[in-house]
């Protein structure tokens, strides 16, 4: 069963590509199975667009849920065209946030944390000037964030759990145990964590979570599943086949797809 869990679109303003192109793409490919995930509106800001070029407007959200919608029932003798959406999780507007959600008929969030203290984890700024106390502690608070994403119960899936190293690979060598404090709480809260193959494309060029992060999740018990968080139509599905084997390596047995908001394991 071939799958693909996180994908964009052009709505989002840093993607290319309509939805039916990653459909198209998928069905080339032969996946069962493909997941729309555009990132969420910012809801809780007073503008109806805040932040052009990070996500769609909140006007744009139900017809985007619609067109999901009505392709899904287009293609449906070809594949099967699943409702998602990436989330950003901002702990003070979570219940905001949960409220719209229960309102869509969706097959499963991600929870992402894109955001520690104001600034983008992707801000190849941020770090410079910082001692080693203050790199740590920012470490800290993305993975206290992430700790809080698991615990809120809003997410089925949480987005790429080592995305803070993407253009700062030397965020996996800054030492701390939360990392691994985090991996038992997610496995306490029986959440999902996708392998994303996008941070090959970025400076740190491997996969989110890294090796060493996939090998303590399998010990924790973790469940995984597979994203390519594609953001241009080719990549859907990119190195499906690889990150399965990898994973059966490691020692996962299984793995995990969603529809209408319920976990199916499937054997690796």
């Amino acid at each position: 069963m071939v799958f693909d869990f996180h994908t964009h679109h052009e709505r989002c303003g840093h993607a290319t590509g309509r939805i039916q192109e990653y459909i198209e793409q998928a069905i080339a490919k032969g996946l069962q199975y493909i997941g729309i995930s555009d990132h969420s509106p910012y809801f809780a800001e007073e503008e109806d667009h805040a932040r052009p070029g990070l996500t769609m407007a909140k006007s744009d959200f139900p017809l985007y849920i619609e067109e999901v919608l009505q392709l899904k029932e287009r293609y449906k003798s070809k594949i099967e065209v699943l409702l998602g959406v990436e989330s950003d999780f901002f702990p003070e507007h979570a219940s905001l946030y949960n409220t719209i959600y229960q309102h869509y008929p969706l097959d499963y969030i991600i929870g992402s944390v894109h955001f520690v203290n104001g600034k983008s984890i992707f801000d190849k700024q941020r770090w410079k000037g910082l001692s080693a106390t203050d790199r740590l502690r920012e470490k800290e608070d993305y993975y206290a964030l992430i700790q809080q994403s698991a615990k809120s119960g809003m997410f089925d899936i949480l987005g790429h759990i080592d995305a803070m190293k993407g253009y700062y690979p030397e965020f996996s060598e800054i030492e701390t145990d939360v990392v691994d404090q985090t991996l038992k709480v997610i496995a306490d809260c029986d959440v999902a964590i996708e392998i994303n193959t996008s941070g090959k494309n970025k400076d740190c060029g491997g996969w989110y979570p890294s090796q060493q992060i996939l090998e303590r999740a399998c010990y924790y018990h973790v469940i995984p599943t597979f994203g390519s968080d594609a953001h241009v139509p080719e990549r859907v599905g990119d190195e499906w086949e690889e990150v399965r084997n990898q994973l059966k390596y490691i020692g996962f047995t299984e793995w995990a797809i969603f529809q209408k908001r319920k976990r199916i394991l499937l054997p690796l």
